[in-house]
């Protein structure tokens, strides 16, 4: 017989493992309606990076939530390219959940 100790604990692994899919759909459904494929698709456009490169570029931040937020608020305010109309539309929240995504990996939905 399963305890409910057991059944609780498994119920909890699969709700972390079921996170990053869900996170994934997520950004990746964000970028898809902020327009974010339009500059950082395939192949993106002129010389921003795709986001591949940019997950590559930024994988070195993975679990680190002050980074991300730190990241999120570069993003919103121009720190990182310069003045871009699209990146400084962005929510704080909608920034951070991008930044994460990115720096996830950026799997597709």
């Amino acid at each position: 017989m399963v305890s409910r100790l057991t059944c609780l604990t498994l119920a909890g692994l699969l709700a972390v493992s079921a996170w990053p899919p869900a996170a994934a759909q997520t950004g990746a459904r964000l970028a898809a309606d902020k327009g974010c494929y339009n500059c950082h698709g395939d192949p993106p456009k002129k010389k921003t990076p795709s986001f591949a490169t940019l997950a590559k570029d930024y994988a070195q931040y993975q679990g680190q939530p002050d980074k991300e937020a730190a990241l999120a608020e570069q993003l919103r305010t121009g720190s990182f390219f310069g003045h871009v109309d699209a990146h400084e539309r962005l929510s704080a929240e909608d920034a951070r959940a991008l930044v994460r995504w990115i720096v996830s990996g950026s799997p597709p939905p």
